[in-house]
C-alpha cells in the first residue's frame, strides 16, 4: 500500500466512522473499486486509533466529566446524578456489542464481506434510517436515557457487524426509533464508540504489531482518519440542528444500487 492510497482510505475511515453510511463497507468497497491490494489488519488498526482520537478530542468536556463521574461511582457506589448513569448506559450499551465482536469477528472479516450482502444492506439501512427519522416523533432528550433504552441501542451494534449496515447506523436508527431527538441519538452513538472501538483496538493490536507494516502509510493514515473524523462529526453535529438524516439515507440506497449494478455489469 502506497501512501496515496492510505490517504484516501483514512479520509474515507473518518467520514465513513461517524456518518451513518458505514465505514467497514466503504473500506471494503473502495479497493474493490479501484482493485488495490489487501491493505492490511495493522492498517485498519491504525485508521481505527484515528477515529478514537478524533470522538476523544471533539467530546473531551464530556469524557473528563464521565470519568470524573466513574471514579465517584466506584468511590460512593451511589447513582444520584445524570453523569453516573450515563457512565452505566455506555457499560450496558457495549457488553452486546464486545460480546458480538467476539463471537463473530471472523464472519465479519471473511463471510460478510461480500458486494452483493454490501449493497443491499446498504439499502435495506438507508430505507430503514429514513422511514425512522421521518415517522417517529423526537421527543426525548438524552437525559430522558433509561437502561432499557441503552440495552437495546448496544444489541443494534451487534447487527453492525455485518459491512453496509454501519455502527453509528445502526444505532442512531435504534435511537431514533426509542424517539430521542436527532442530536441526542448521534450524541450517545459517537460517546458508546469510545469503549467499543478501543477494544476492538486492544482486541486486534497484537496481531497487527505480528503482521508488520510500513511506518509512513500508517502514520498518514492515522492522521487521516483523525482529522476527517472529527470533521465528520462537527459537521453532523451542527448539520443536525437544522435537517434529518434523510441525506445519509439517499446516499446509501444510491452506493447500494452502484454495487449491485457494478457487480451485474461484471457478470
Amino acid at each position: 500500500m502506497n501512501v496515496f492510497q492510505a490517504l484516501v482510505l483514512g479520509l474515507v475511515q473518518g467520514l465513513s466512522e461517524f456518518l451513518p453510511i458505514s465505514s467497514s463497507a466503504h473500506l471494503f468497497l473502495t479497493p474493490w473499486f479501484f482493485g488495490w491490494t489487501s491493505r492490511g489488519l495493522a492498517f485498519d488498526v491504525a485508521l481505527h486509533i484515528g477515529t478514537l482520537s478524533a470522538v476523544l478530542w471533539y467530546f473531551r468536556a464530556e469524557w473528563l466529566a464521565l470519568i470524573r463521574a466513574a471514579i465517584a461511582l466506584v468511590r460512593t457506589r451511589q447513582v444520584d446524578d445524570n453523569e453516573k448513569h450515563r457512565v452505566l448506559f455506555l457499560i450496558i450499551a457495549t457488553i452486546p456489542g464486545a460480546i458480538g465482536g467476539v463471537l463473530l469477528q471472523s464472519r465479519a472479516e471473511s463471510t460478510f464481506r461480500n458486494p452483493q450482502l454490501i449493497g443491499t444492506t446498504l439499502i435495506i439501512m438507508g430505507i430503514l434510517l429514513w422511514a425512522v427519522d421521518r415517522f417517529m416523533p423526537r421527543l426525548r432528550p438524552l437525559g430522558e436515557m433509561r437502561y432499557v433504552d441503552a440495552a437495546l441501542i448496544g444489541l443494534s451494534q451487534v447487527v453492525a457487524l455485518i459491512p453496509g449496515v454501519s455502527r453509528s447506523g445502526s444505532t442512531i436508527t435504534t435511537g431514533r426509533a426509542l424517539r430521542f431527538d436527532r442530536a441526542a441519538a448521534a450524541k450517545f452513538s459517537f460517546l458508546m464508540s469510545m469503549p467499543i472501538t478501543f477494544a476492538a483496538i486492544v482486541y486486534e493490536a497484537p496481531k497487527a504489531v505480528q503482521e508488520g507494516a510500513s511506518v509512513l502509510p500508517l502514520v498518514v493514515g492515522v492522521i487521516a482518519s483523525a482529522l476527517s473524523g472529527w470533521l465528520a462529526i462537527a459537521v453532523l453535529m451542527r448539520f443536525l440542528s437544522r435537517h434529518g438524516y434523510g441525506v445519509f439515507a439517499a446516499y446509501r440506497v444510491a452506493l447500494g444500487i452502484l454495487v449491485l449494478a457494478v457487480l451485474y455489469a461484471r457478470g
